[in-house]
């Protein structure tokens, strides 16, 4: 087996255990329905993962890490303003989930930050690590709305960045509770109200 296709088995079980820790939760996800979604013996699992835990955690760096990606590269785009920057990427995101014929969602780092942050102190950190991250690229963005004066220079960019983040999150929770989508209309009524000049 070369390099590679050792690479790819990896991001395999990777993406589809992913997606069935999603689906069922960490609890809900054993290693045996982890590999059968993938398509591999149990020991190839043990192979690149020394634990569930383990596979959580790269897991969670693996879908994020492209996610954070585009949402950065979407807050810097320079055809925008920066306030339209924010408004775009998150109506976006609204738009996707209106567009789904059943309404759910089901939240990778929801679902792990509920079950998981207290029993697991390293899935906790890198779960709340990657939020900051967050946090910080729509900071950055923020900033510059500052310094182009579409938002008040008193403003303490920061908290705001803060908030919208786990505004954000809390409407995702409320969205899967109640698979209403109308929880993320109200988020960008009161986001636009936000940012307004």
């Amino acid at each position: 087996m070369t390099a590679t296709q050792r690479f790819d088995k990896r991001d395999l079980i990777l993406a589809k255990g992913a997606e069935v820790m999603t689906r069922r939760g960490y609890h809900g996800a054993g290693v045996q329905e982890i590999v059968q979604a993938a398509g591999v013996p149990k020991g190839s699992f043990y192979h690149y993962f020394a634990s569930k835990e383990d596979f959580a955690l790269q897991a969670l760096q693996q879908v994020y890490g492209p996610r954070l990606q585009r949402y950065a590269q979407a807050l810097a785009n320079p055809a925008l303003s920066p306030c339209q920057r924010i408004l775009d990427y998150y109506g976006e995101l609204v738009e996707h989930f209106t567009r789904q014929e059943k309404r759910e969602y089901h939240c990778f780092i929801g679902s792990l930050s509920f079950e998981m942050a207290e029993l697991s102190p390293s899935l906790g950190a890198e779960v709340d690590a990657i939020l900051q991250r967050s946090a910080d690229i729509l900071q950055t963005c923020l900033e510059q709305m500052q310094s182009s004066g579409e938002l008040a220079a008193e403003e303490d960019c920061a908290n705001l960045a803060s908030f919208i983040a786990s505004a954000w999150q809390g409407a995702l929770t409320r969205l899967k509770v109640s698979s209403n989508t109308r929880v993320l209309d109200d988020f960008m009524q009161r986001l636009r109200l936000l940012l307004q000049p």
